[in-house]
């Protein structure tokens, strides 16, 4: 079964297709990687499938169900998260709350319930602070349970943010470059992380420069270069593609 397909998806910025008549398939429950040199597109192709741009062309389907052009938050209520690059935490927050922030689609309050803080608000907070504490826990983060983001060391406002993302309860889960800044033992952590996660169910989409992670964990990959794909398979056929090997990899490698 397919979490996600994406058929002929193009993007244009002016006269320049960042995108460029892209398909490909994510199976359910994969850990799927998109790799490619600077300005192959990976980022504008993780911004066209979670709703921050809107395609020029094509049609993006998620769980069956057609999803292009949707909203970056009522794709969230389908079940779509994502992290950034650059990593998008709340410094003046504490940490279990800026987790809280990525249960909210799910607290349907109404503005004056809110306003209010009528009891069953109070009841589902205190439950969606429950859910985010062992959601801390499960990324590696209990110690940090009651520190302010600001005072929380890189690495882990990396996992901070897998965190918030996972609160949503997503189905597909989008991350864009989850070890970029990390040194070898917190790439190591991320990648157990990933496995555990996609291990639960969820569907993994991994935008990832560190070459030794996305061989370690990907299902399957898909190699982009100037917005088109140059390559997809397993990560053993991309390794040996010698067209991967050139624009990306490498010659010596």
């Amino acid at each position: 079964m397919s979490a996600l397909e994406v058929s002929r998806l193009s993007k244009h910025f002016g006269g320049v297709a960042a995108v460029d008549d892209l398909s490909f398939t994510v199976e359910a429950g994969s850990i799927h990687a998109i790799i490619g040199p600077n300005g192959a597109g990976k980022t504008t192709l993780i911004n066209l499938l979670s709703g921050i741009y809107a395609p020029s062309a094509g049609v993006i389907t998620m769980m069956d169900e057609t999803v292009t052009g949707f909203s970056p938050d009522r794709l969230a209520r389908l079940g779509l998260s994502r992290t950034f690059q650059n990593i998008q935490v709340c410094m003046n927050m504490d940490a279990i709350s800026n987790v809280m922030v990525g249960g909210q689609t799910r607290v349907d309050s109404g503005f004056f319930a809110g306003l209010l803080h009528l009891p069953h608000i109070r009841k589902a907070d205190a439950a969606l602070r429950e859910e985010a504490a062992a959601l801390m826990a499960y990324v590696g983060l209990s110690q940090y349970r009651t520190a302010q983001a600001s005072q929380m060391p890189y690495g882990a406002l990396k996992r901070l943010e897998i965190a918030r993302a996972l609160a949503a309860k997503p189905k597909i889960l989008l991350l864009d470059e989850p070890a970029a800044g990390l040194n070898h033992s917190e790439t190591d952590e991320i990648r157990k992380l990933i496995e555990h996660i996609a291990k639960a169910g969820v569907t993994v989409l991994l935008v990832e420069h560190d070459m030794k992670l996305v061989m370690q964990v990907s299902t399957r990959i898909l190699v982009l270069d100037y917005g088109k794909k140059l390559a997809e398979g397993t990560p053993e056929v991309v390794r040996a593609d010698p067209q991967v090997i050139a624009a990306y990899l490498g010659v010596a490698a």
